[in-house]
């Protein structure tokens, strides 16, 4: 249904108190405006500042009906309750008032009709916390967040504007930018949303992809208050990522269906991936590369900061983390080490249970399009209600880099630092590296330009050579858990080279 007719639903079956926690105060009234045609009742608005005022058609025609009451609340609530035609009255900010005393027991008796009409009383307010006594008679209402076609519409309204106030100048528009724009203001507000389109048009006089990014960090920014997530702006593309064949294979099929493009109508959306493996291997790189393939901006979710001490507040935090997620989509979630959070002995009164059994829910009701991306490095600690068929698309597993893989590290990383790959033997560090992470051949690159540092010369074949030999790779220390490790994942996972 439409938010027309989801208020009109509420009016016709006599609900007494309606709650509206928002910041888009003009939007709910315009919307009673257009109803009341419908449910044939008159509405009132009050603020303390102006006190009850009439907004139907009664103050077109000159009648002013305005209730007499002084503008403070309980006056005001004094006078409709003795009001026998039964109205709407939208009241503004009145958050603070439901602290005293007099204002909860006339809410209450308005609410429960005693000695009044069926009035129905809308709360508006950027936040309400009602008290305990009160929450039973009331319905709390979440206007629906803009749609496409209200997006593209907002669009198009700012730059006629635009060109409008710039003696005719039209807006210079790229077309597949102004449609990822439009995607990227879904889960805002429409005046949130109306900001930062204007931003992006006036700063330049053109939509173009640049305008994107900028709008997807403000974007950001505006949800994210409360800091429950991180947002990594730079997403690493595939290319800084050596082998991983098979994953990029698998992200790059699925991309079309992720977003929704008409390429791949028909085919169910991916929802997320696993990726086990030994450390230092690449999964956290992985995770953010799988943003860029999509083409999306990535969220990363430490689950170990949601914690808190305070009864509920741990799994409310979960709860605020994932909602942002929605709003940004489509994205990438990242969960990085997701075992860490997940334990569920009985050490912590069970706050890890429930905080596993919330996330696994969403995880199967959700419909956005929000990838989970989610990382692990002990796979036995991890419950048995996440590796379940269903909850990810595929579990892969990142193992240690082949030979290949090894030499296209070194190449990677030795160009980063602008020390040109060709000049050496990328074979022979290959070999010499056998066992190595992608982690531990960076910091061996990074010893070398201090071993040359140190001697006043470049870097050579030998420095990294001998970086190598001074170092003990992790499948070396821990060479039992790591052969475990890989053991467990055959013919369990799928490789992700």
């Amino acid at each position: 249904m439409t938010e027309l007719q989801d208020l009109a639903t509420l009016i016709r079956a006599a609900t007494p108190l309606l709650a509206i926690e928002t910041t888009e105060e003009n939007r709910v009234i315009d919307s009673f405006r257009h109803l009341i045609a419908q449910v044939l009742r008159p509405l009132y608005r009050w603020s303390i500042t102006d006190g009850l005022k009439r907004l139907d058609m009664a103050i077109d025609s000159g009648d002013d009906q305005s209730i007499e009451a002084a503008p403070d609340a309980s006056a005001t609530l004094q006078a409709i309750k003795h009001c026998r035609d039964p109205g709407i009255y939208l009241l503004l900010d009145f958050q603070p008032y439901l602290r005293y005393t007099m204002t909860l027991r006339l809410l209450r008796e308005i609410g429960q009709r005693e000695d009044c009409a069926a009035h129905t009383l809308v709360l508006i307010s950027p936040k309400l916390e009602m008290p305990d006594d009160l929450e039973p008679l009331v319905t709390r209402y979440a206007l629906p967040a803009p749609d496409t076609d209200a997006l593209a519409q907002l669009l198009r309204e700012e730059a006629f504007a635009y060109s409008r106030d710039n003696g005719g100048k039209s807006v210079n528009v790229d077309a597949d930018a102004a449609r990822a724009l439009v995607r990227n203001l879904r889960g805002l507000s429409l005046e949130d949303a109306r900001r930062l389109v204007r931003q992006s048009i006036y700063d330049d006089g053109a939509i173009t992809q640049g305008d994107v990014a900028t709008l997807t960090r403000a974007k950001f920014k505006l949800l994210n208050k409360d800091g429950l997530l991180d947002f990594e702006p730079d997403t690493a593309h595939f290319a800084d990522v050596a082998g991983l064949s098979h994953l990029k294979t698998w992200i790059a099929q699925r991309r079309a269906a992720f977003l929704g493009l008409k390429s791949a109508a028909g085919l169910d959306p991916p929802k997320g991936l696993l990726l086990l493996g030994v450390q230092g291997c690449g999964k956290s790189l992985a995770a953010k590369a799988m943003a860029g393939g999509f083409g999306v901006p990535l969220l990363r979710l430490d689950i170990g900061t949601l914690y808190n001490k305070y009864s509920g507040e741990t799994e409310r935090n979960l709860r605020d983390a994932l909602a942002h997620a929605v709003q940004l989509a489509p994205c990438v979630l990242w969960v990085d080490e997701i075992e860490k959070a997940l334990a569920t002995g009985d050490s912590d009164d069970g706050v890890s249970r429930r905080v596993l059994g919330y996330l696994l829910t969403w995880m199967e009701e959700r419909r956005e399009a929000v990838f989970l991306a989610a990382t692990a490095n002990q796979v036995r600690e991890l419950p048995a209600e996440l590796l379940r068929k269903g909850r990810f698309d595929e579990i892969f597993f990142v193992d240690l880099p082949d030979a290949a893989a090894r030499a296209e590290i070194f190449s990677i990383h030795l160009d980063k630092r602008g020390l040109k790959p060709v000049t050496f033997d990328l074979a022979a560090l290959a070999a010499a590296s056998d066992g190595f992470s992608g982690a531990e051949i960076e910091q061996a690159v990074v010893s070398a330009q201090y071993a040359a540092g140190a001697e006043n010369s470049t870097v050579a074949q030998k420095h990294i050579l001998a970086a190598l030999h001074d170092t003990h790779p992790l499948s070396v220390l821990m060479a039992e858990q790591v052969a475990a490790l890989r053991a467990w994942a055959q013919g369990r996972t799928v490789s992700a080279g």
